[in-house]
């Protein structure tokens, strides 16, 4: 069981290409005949942790995508690192805007992906899918959940795989805003290629994907 979300819109958008991503690739990948289920994530502080564990008490999967937009950004990024902070720079759905607070209080200063994110990053680049391995998912709600779904995953007795993926922003939304985007459908396909790969437990590839700043 595969396990996908993606979130309701956020900051006077009326979509939110990640969730409508979701949904395509969850679709691809059972008509493919692997099962797959997508789930919306709220976009709030809090709220958006507790249905992220619903969904996995629910459909106990083996693998977990959470997926999120991140507008302005050119390509598909794997996250590598959650860090234990909340620091919004605008508020949530729910008029929640946390500064320099824990994710969860007491928790390890950050986790890291278990995805293969480097051997999805070749895989996609050999699909001509622009990827890049990125070295931050932010501080707001995004890597609110990354850290939720890692702490989630570093539970007793839980061996399911997961980490968090960026999209940029759909087509029609890079139109109004004057910036970089992908369409819905090269979005889930980027989804598909990175569940597959990280659904196969080997080994990640040692290759040089990192940043100088």
């Amino acid at each position: 069981m595969i396990l996908l979300t993606g979130f309701e819109p956020f900051g006077g958008e009326t979509i939110n290409p990640s969730w409508q991503a979701a949904q395509r690739a969850a679709a691809i990948l059972a008509d493919d005949g692997i099962t797959a289920v997508a789930v919306e994530l709220p976009c709030v502080f809090g709220a958006s942790i507790e249905a992220l564990g619903n969904a996995f008490r629910i459909h106990r999967p083996q693998l977990v995508l959470c997926v999120g937009q991140a507008g302005g950004r050119t390509e598909i990024s794997l996250e590598r690192v959650a860090i234990n902070v909340d620091d919004a720079r605008i508020p949530d759905n729910a008029g929640n805007q946390p500064v320099d607070e824990p994710v969860r209080a007491g928790g390890p200063a950050a986790y890291f992906s278990t995805l293969a994110l480097k051997r999805s990053l070749r895989a996609l680049r050999h699909e001509n899918l622009p990827a890049a391995v990125s070295q931050t998912a932010g501080t707001y709600v995004c890597n609110h959940v990354f850290y939720g779904l890692m702490d989630l995953l570093a539970g007793d007795q839980v061996t399911a795989r997961g980490g968090f993926i960026h999209v940029p922003y759909s087509t029609e939304q890079a139109e109004a805003h004057g910036a970089p985007g992908l369409s819905i459908d090269e979005m889930a396909a980027a989804l598909v290629v990175i569940a597959r790969t990280s659904a196969d437990a080997g080994a990640d590839l040692r290759i040089a994907a990192g940043a100088e700043h």
